[in-house]
């Protein structure tokens, strides 16, 4: 796992007051049972712990701008805006 990886794993984990060890890739976020307050503190622990800015919007979370099905999917867009930022 990544560093990446690995600090969005915990970041979830911690928001959803989950065991991290129990996190895999296919996770998905909405059936480990992260709410929608879960789900934004973790955007925006993210964000901050990646100096990123997340397209997400709480109104719209299931809009095509920023994938939070999957623990997998959230790695992969945050390390996609992660390049970007260094590019």
């Amino acid at each position: 796992m990544t560093d990446v990886a690995a600090r969005i794993t915990a970041i979830i984990a911690e928001q959803g007051l989950l065991d991290a060890a129990s996190l895999g890739l296919d996770s998905n976020l909405a059936d480990l049972g992260i709410d929608s307050l879960a789900l934004i503190e973790s955007v925006f622990a993210i964000e901050e712990a990646f100096d990123i800015s997340i397209p997400f919007n709480a109104n719209t979370p299931d809009a095509d701008l920023f994938d939070m099905s999957t623990l997998g999917s959230v790695i992969a867009a945050v390390e996609g805006l992660i390049a970007r930022k260094a590019a």
